[in-house]
């Protein structure tokens, strides 16, 4: 599996995730568990592989990293960090343009 096949599944399982989370269906710790798997994934696959990062690899990793760095409330009552976080998902998603403030590296 390449950087990028990789990069596209986990980010429609992370985008289900999150909005499962947010309508209630999902709890927090489950979100984090998945966060936790995604990184030990990562892990196991990843070789000399050096496929240069795309926006939208930088997306999945910011996006990844504010559902682990922020508490369960601020996730879900925040209201700029969600606004932040939803246009993370529409974009990939294909239902927005590329968000200017993501900074997401590969760990």
């Amino acid at each position: 599996m390449s950087i990028s096949q990789f990069i596209e599944e986990k980010s429609r399982q992370l985008c289900f995730y999150l909005c499962a989370f947010w309508q209630g269906t999902l709890n927090y710790q489950e979100l984090n568990y998945f966060f936790w798997d995604t990184l030990e994934e990562w892990s196991l696959y990843r070789s000399d592989d050096l496929e240069p990062s795309t926006h939208k690899e930088r997306v999945f990793w910011h996006l990844l990293h504010q559902i682990h760095y922020w508490r369960e409330d601020q996730l879900n009552d925040d209201e700029i960090l969600r606004e932040e976080l939803t246009h993370c998902v529409a974009y990939l998603k294909g239902e927005s343009v590329f968000p200017m403030d993501c900074i997401g590296i590969r760990p």
